[in-house]
């Protein structure tokens, strides 16, 4: 295996465990929002909520984009993330499903709370199978300890993880921070930060 590809499965590898795990809200900040300027070494982002945050890298961070991808993307047998809403039949309406490369199958496996929106869960499962339906693809999925059925509608964003590129940091790109670390001057600090390749916003 080239030094390449290990550089990228690595850095793949640790942004999707990030993504993958529950954050302790006490030890970790996740940010959603657009990089404004850049500082030097500093980011300024505008977080969703409209606030102001300052955003630096530490030592050798990792860089991973978000691409689009597609519902015919979605395979039994792959192993996904998806954050969505709970209905009351139990099924699992998903807003966003994030596919996971092979060398991470299993990263933070289970259903669990997540703050993308009120009320928001997270799952992390293998396809068991998938079933064309009215209202989209129903996905079984079975992780550790359980199962759930997701539903994939027509306007679940899809999406998938590559490499990413320093250079792609600028003012109007969107990033995601899952594990960001508050600093005594009020500035968060991240090993990994993910981004929108082309304009695209991560949905996760």
């Amino acid at each position: 295996m080239s030094e390449t590809i290990q550089r990228t499965l690595a850095a793949l590898s640790l942004a999707m465990v990030c993504i993958a795990a529950p954050a302790s809200a006490q030890e970790t900040v996740r940010i959603r929002g657009t990089i404004q300027s850049v500082e030097g070494p500093v980011y300024v982002v505008k977080n969703r909520d409209g606030a102001e945050v300052k955003l630096t890298l530490a030592d050798n961070p990792k860089v991973v984009a978000t691409v689009p991808a597609v519902m015919a993307d979605i395979k039994p047998g792959l192993f996904i993330g998806s954050a969505g809403t709970m209905q009351p039949d139990g099924t699992q309406k998903a807003s966003e499903v994030h596919i996971f490369p092979e060398s991470m199958r299993g990263a933070g496996e289970g259903h669990y709370d997540w703050d993308l929106a009120p009320q928001n869960k997270m799952t992390n499962a293998n396809i068991e199978q998938s079933v064309t339906g009215v209202d989209g693809q129903m996905l079984s999925v079975k992780y550790k300890g359980g199962e759930k059925k997701l539903l994939v509608t027509p306007e679940t964003t899809v999406v998938t993880f590559v490499n990413g590129d320093g250079n792609d940091l600028k003012p109007g790109t969107k990033i995601f921070v899952p594990g960001g670390k508050k600093q005594p001057d009020g500035a968060v600090q991240t090993p990994i930060i993910i981004y929108g390749k082309d304009g695209l916003t991560p949905p996760m």
